[in-house]
């Protein structure tokens, strides 16, 4: 009999990407949505298009504990993988009260549905790297202090907690992932690396004359969203639940992001980028980049794919979606 696993969060990037792995994986895969998606399937469903017949979708609310816990109970997953939340830092800022209210109670509606339904799911939380904000030590790993320097952040190591509390209180198989930033061509047009190659590809059709940009000299680690559902995946088949760092263990700034990005398509991108002090945030995160060894040992984790490479095939692609605005 196929496992059952549920995703929230299953129309964005990662949800997409990790529903097809476990389609691959012979899962019967489910997906909690906002109902307004499934009124407007065109706009708010465009990643998991091509998945639609093969997947259930389900309309819930991560404000709502009434929806999530009978969703839950109607699907009763062997997974959940709970990847659903206000995600864009810069909206964080600007809407805190909605960006706290989500992110936390929303985690802990999903926790508590599975504690009081399925002891025995196994529930994934997708942690974030933001979680380190003013880091104390680089590179940052599973033991590094938090020092959230956004709401967003915040949100995350209040979701963490909650998570180790709900795996010592209840004995829940619940595991965390500390993401590093992961991009890909499905990345939301709002997040900095999808806007920068969005641009990239109008500015080389003639679309748009220059690009807008905060802080250049940010450092990410920034690795491909498609390996690291996969270690999603594989912290739920270990024998204990526990906590990993996942990332590329290499770290490049907004700066060099653009470059790859414009050269690519044979432009400089000094001639088009400025810098415009709207988009610097209140409380910038410098320097973040991951140690994943835990991940490497544990679960045999390798990532694989280079950071030019990951800039290209989001340029590539944004290259064939506005072509076709033409």
């Amino acid at each position: 009999m196929a496992k059952k696993a549920l995703i929230t969060g299953i129309t964005g990037q990662d949800g997409s990407y990790l529903a097809e792995l476990l389609l691959e994986k012979g899962y019967e895969v489910h997906g909690i949505v906002r109902r307004v998606a499934l009124e407007d399937p065109q706009h708010r469903l465009g990643r998991i298009t091509q998945l639609q017949d093969r997947i259930q979708l389900h309309p819930a609310s991560l404000e709502s504990y009434p929806s999530i816990f009978n969703v839950i109970k109607n699907v009763s997953p062997n997974e959940c993988y709970h990847l659903a939340a206000q995600s864009f830092v810069d909206i964080s800022f600007k809407d805190a009260f909605s960006t706290l209210n989500t992110n936390i109670n929303g985690t802990h509606y999903v926790l508590e549905s599975i504690n009081e339904l399925n002891a025995g799911c196994r529930f994934y939380f997708a942690g974030s790297s933001e979680m380190f904000g003013k880091v104390e030590e680089v590179p940052q790993t599973e033991t590094t202090r938090f020092h959230p320097r956004s709401p967003y952040g915040i949100s995350k190591v209040a979701g963490f907690d909650l998570t180790r509390n709900y795996r010592e209180a209840y004995d829940l198989f619940a595991a965390s992932g500390i993401l590093f930033n992961h991009e890909s061509p499905r990345r939301g047009f709002e997040f900095v690396t999808r806007k920068i190659t969005s641009h990239v590809a109008r500015i080389k059709l003639n679309q748009l004359g220059h690009l807008s940009l905060g802080n250049l000299d940010a450092k990410r680690d920034w690795g491909h969203a498609r390996e690291y559902v996969r270690a999603m995946w594989m912290m739920l088949q270990q024998d204990e639940p526990d906590d990993y760092v996942i990332s590329t263990g290499e770290t490049h700034s907004v700066r060099e992001f653009c470059e790859i990005a414009f050269s690519h398509v044979g432009l400089d991108y000094q001639e088009y980028v400025q810098v415009d002090p709207r988009f610097l945030r209140p409380a910038e995160v410098e320097l973040l980049i991951g140690d994943c060894t835990k991940a490497k040992e544990k679960l045999g984790w390798e990532y694989s794919i280079g950071f030019e490479d990951l800039v290209t095939e989001m340029v590539d692609e944004d290259l064939k979606i506005f072509s076709k605005s033409q």
